[in-house]
């Protein structure tokens, strides 16, 4: 009996990789539409280098500070995710910009997660950004990537409740949980072709998957 070949990816981190964890965790399904191939950092002692290589991926490091200017890095990165056919990249945690010429030679195949509810709050700090605003609820988003920052289609986003004696610390605790369920469930969407970029909007195939690209959870 033929098998569908899973969507190759790479997941792309700069630290200890907990939404990197997730999405290796999730992957072990037999029904789950990617395959993780490579964990690629910027950071040569990242620790979730060591995490992914301890779950029997390949890992590499590429060393931004070896390069001299972002052009060069970024093409060094490009090269490694080629050579190993890698066809969705997944940011998490990258603390990299990228150029235009990167992002647009990866245009509607990378995906990033982003702990607010986009396009609140764009950028850093956004929990404490959060609070001062006064908002009700936040949250995290997973979205396309664009040259501009955080600016990309969105594919899924779940949201939780901002609470009365919340701090920065125990706001970020609690979309943690969200963005580890998140991450996994968009690019499940994504790499089973249930989503797709078309233009500038991410495109369902039906309701259900629209409904999967909402997770709320109060």
């Amino acid at each position: 009996m033929s098998t569908v070949a899973k969507t190759r990816v790479a997941i792309l981190i700069s630290g200890r990789g907990s939404n990197m964890v997730s999405l290796i965790e999730a992957a072990r399904a037999r029904d789950f539409p990617a395959e993780i191939v490579l964990v690629l950092s910027n950071r040569p002692d990242a620790a979730g280098l060591a995490r992914a290589a301890e779950a029997g991926i390949a890992v590499k490091a590429v060393d931004h500070t070896a390069y001299p200017d972002r052009v060069s890095f970024d093409a060094a990165l490009d090269a490694e995710l080629r050579a190993a056919g890698i066809e969705l990249v997944c940011l998490a945690g990258f603390m990299r910009i990228f150029t235009p010429g990167f992002v647009e030679g990866w245009a509607g195949r990378m995906l990033n997660i982003h702990p607010s509810l986009l396009p609140l709050f764009k950028g850093t700090h956004t929990h404490e950004r959060a609070l001062e605003a006064g908002v009700r609820l936040h949250g995290c988003t997973v979205h396309y990537v664009v040259p501009e920052l955080d600016a990309g289609p969105i594919v899924a986003q779940a949201a939780v409740p901002v609470r009365a004696g919340d701090d920065a610390d125990s706001l970020a605790a609690r979309v943690i949980v969200q963005e580890h369920r998140l991450y996994p469930a968009a690019l499940a969407l994504v790499a089973g072709g249930h989503a797709r970029l078309d233009g500038d909007r991410v495109v369902f195939t039906d309701e259900t998957a629209q409904a999967d690209g909402a997770l709320l959870s109060l």
